[in-house]
């Protein structure tokens, strides 16, 4: 049952009638869209929690506004969009030179997996597709001006009417549609040019095994099996640690600088961050007496090569739902 058609059975004209509980049980059943959305605009897992929160406040505050003219739904996505807009005309850096975005955040499939599974069109089923979650996509938006953002993410990834946009924006029909002519030339600048070189697609044998492998030369510090499995042009970087690396030479040689290949007692978890495999790895530590979190490296796979990977800090465990530590036989 929508929010739409609760508002209806209880009889109501508008939110200004319904009292701040009912109101939190008609917001809650988008939470997680909603911040899919904002994840999207603003590509940290944190930011995105609290616009979150503040499009709930701002909504209470507005409940009077609505006038049921659209869904309750769009209403919110309307609020949150500005939300994100306002955060970042004020507090977003521009990306790094190289194409750096140092903000990036992983986001755990757990919690994408929370919405409903549905038809290939319905708005939960859309805002969820793997193409637009992944890692390199998510890259690729940040590096476009706030504006477009909001109009490519609502007309290419939610299916909204120019409009709907235009509305929302207080802009023209014309307006929005150049931009997202420029959105899209921007994405086009900052993705591979065919689009399977940016999406690794289902997690097919050939890729599980290629992460089988990845893990186990990972764990045995194994530099050069690991080469072996990197094409010629993979990228790697390391948010918000400074450093893109691109090229297997490149990344080769900045495993080996960094000493990786003497490091030992590694154990490893695997997981999927933003519809991609991922590989988080534990250290010994002799005085805790067990494996504690290290790193988390997310994977593009395409073409039976490792095309990306995205290095995450011990800080992001706990929100991808990882164990804080494994026993001393290397168990979760």
């Amino acid at each position: 049952m929508s929010a739409d058609t609760r508002l209806e059975e209880q009889g109501v004209s508008g939110l200004g009638e319904v009292d701040e509980s009912a109101f939190s049980g008609l917001a809650e059943r988008h939470r997680r869209e909603l911040h899919v959305h904002c994840y999207r605009m603003l590509g940290s897992f944190e930011d995105a929690e609290d616009t979150v929160q503040e499009t709930f406040l701002r909504a209470w505050r507005r409940r009077e506004t609505f006038e049921g003219r659209s869904t309750f739904r769009a209403w919110l996505y309307r609020i949150a969009t500005n939300a994100c807009l306002d955060l970042l005309a004020k507090c977003r850096p521009e990306p790094a030179t190289g194409g750096e975005v140092l903000w990036l955040q992983p986001y755990p499939d757990r919690l994408l997996d929370e919405l409903p599974a549905g038809d290939a069109d319905e708005p939960e089923t859309v805002a969820v597709a793997r193409e637009t979650i992944e890692l390199a996509y998510l890259v690729a938006v940040q590096h476009l001006a706030p504006r477009p953002r909001a109009v490519l993410i609502l007309r290419d990834v939610l299916g909204w009417p120019a409009k709907d946009v235009a509305e929302l924006l207080g802009d023209s029909v014309n307006s929005v549609n150049s931009a997202l002519q420029r959105a899209r030339a921007g994405m086009r600048e900052h993705l591979p040019a065919e689009r399977q070189d940016w999406t690794g697609g289902e997690q097919d044998a050939g890729t599980r095994e290629l992460v089988r492998r990845y893990t186990e030369a990972s764990v045995a510090t194994d530099v050069g099996t690991l080469a072996a499995l990197l094409r010629d042009d993979v990228r790697c970087s390391m948010p918000p640690t400074p450093g893109l690396y691109v090229g297997r030479d490149a990344v080769v040689n900045d495993w080996v600088e960094s000493g990786f290949e003497g490091m030992k007692g590694l154990r490893a978890v695997l997981t999927s961050v933003n519809r991609q495999p991922a590989v988080a790895f534990y250290l010994w530590r002799e005085r805790d007496g067990a494996y504690l979190p290290l790193t988390v490296d997310v994977l593009r796979v395409t073409g039976g090569a490792i095309a990306e990977i995205v290095t995450f800090h011990a800080d992001r465990f706990p929100r991808l739902g990882l164990p804080e530590r494994l026993p001393a036989d290397g168990t979760a």
